[in-house]
């Protein structure tokens, strides 16, 4: 492969990387802030599933994050990625669980606005109505389950240890199925602009096993999340799993659950075609935010709850990164694209 095309990669593996230190760390967060996982149990976990989620699932939504702005340079592939990236990493050194799709949604419209072409208003709204409705939908699962749930601990007498032992599973369990819909529904906002000029060709490894030069921009996406929950999400989790809502373990599970289900729903091509088979709307194949999904459970359970536990100060300051964050990434990206062809004289769109 050719060096400067490596050079690019490593944008997308940046954003990969802060992906990882944010957002997949919500999976886990919970059940590393009540002290029932070990970090280093879940930060293992958590990477071997979110690059199986990215390679066997990672499709469907990349198309629709195509359809908002294709960009059709490398270099400008790489400044959308190393401008979501930075974004990304800078709420992160504010331990703020900020949203990677609202990164790099925001860096692809910056290259829109700065190459001249035209933003696709239709599927930026599905998008944007996916950040509202995604934090409500997590929350009003996680109110169900714990409805439910704690009418099941109320007619049944386990032991403490017993159901101390079951939640622990329970957690790794939800958190494995999380991290998998993680790299399904997340591994567009790493991978999906290079997708339409990426630099691999197809191998066939003894004819058994056959990875597309998709399959493989995105096993090298999941790798770089990966790295990013090993290396850098520990101070993260903390701030989900301990500073908004002090949760139970059985409150984690619930929040980890919610969660996993909302980012499944929305990066399921089957359940998705099985909808419209039925003549029912189907759900759009969009990649939805981590961190907006856990704090929904959170802020879900925490209303049920009254309301009072929930650290109001905390939940208002992740919700100005939210809005803020987009923005950011969109003026980075401008930025970066004004270097790289003014100063580098490289060709960022054709």
């Amino acid at each position: 492969m050719d060096l400067t095309i490596l050079v690019f990669l490593l944008g997308g593996l940046f954003l990969g990387w802060s992906l990882g230190a944010n957002d997949a760390a919500n999976v886990f967060g919970t059940a590393v802030g009540t002290r029932m996982i070990r970090f280093q149990t879940a930060a293992i976990v958590c990477g071997i599933f979110v690059i199986l989620g990215a390679v066997i699932s990672g499709a469907g939504t990349t198309a629709t994050l195509g359809k908002l702005g294709s960009i059709n340079a490398m270099p400008g592939a790489f400044a959308a990625c190393v401008a979501a990236g930075l974004a990304v990493y800078l709420m992160t050194k504010s331990g703020l669980p900020v949203s990677t799709t609202q990164a790099i949604v925001g860096a692809i419209v910056g290259w829109n606005i700065y190459t001249g072409s035209s933003t696709n208003i239709q599927i930026l709204v599905t998008i944007i109505l996916t950040w509202v409705l995604c934090p409500v939908i997590a929350g009003l699962i996680a109110m169900f389950f714990f409805i439910l749930t704690k009418k099941l601990l109320q007619t049944t007498s386990l032991h403490l240890l017993r159901l101390d032992a079951y939640t622990r599973t329970a957690l790794l369990l939800a958190g494995a199925f999380g991290a998998y819909s993680l790299g399904a529904n997340n591994i567009a906002n790493v991978m999906g602009v290079f997708v339409p000029i990426s630099p691999f060709t197809e191998i066939n490894f003894m004819n058994i096993l056959t990875l597309s030069s998709t399959g493989q921009l995105f096993l090298l996406g999941g790798i770089a999340i990966a790295v990013g929950v090993i290396t850098y999400s520990k101070r993260v989790m903390l701030t989900v799993g301990n500073d908004l809502l002090k949760l139970s373990p059985v409150a984690a599970f619930i929040v980890v659950i919610s969660h996993s289900i909302v980012l499944f729903l929305f990066a399921s091509q089957g359940i998705s075609n099985f909808l419209h088979s039925i003549n029912l709307p189907s759900i759009p194949l969009v990649p939805v935010s981590s961190s907006q999904a856990i704090v929904g459970a959170v802020i879900g359970i925490g209303l049920l709850k009254g309301g009072k536990e929930v650290k109001w100060d905390i939940a208002s300051k992740i919700a100005v990164g939210w809005v803020v964050l987009p923005i950011i990434a969109a003026l980075i990206s401008f930025v970066i694209l004004f270097v790289l062809q003014n100063i580098f004289n490289l060709t960022v769109y054709f």
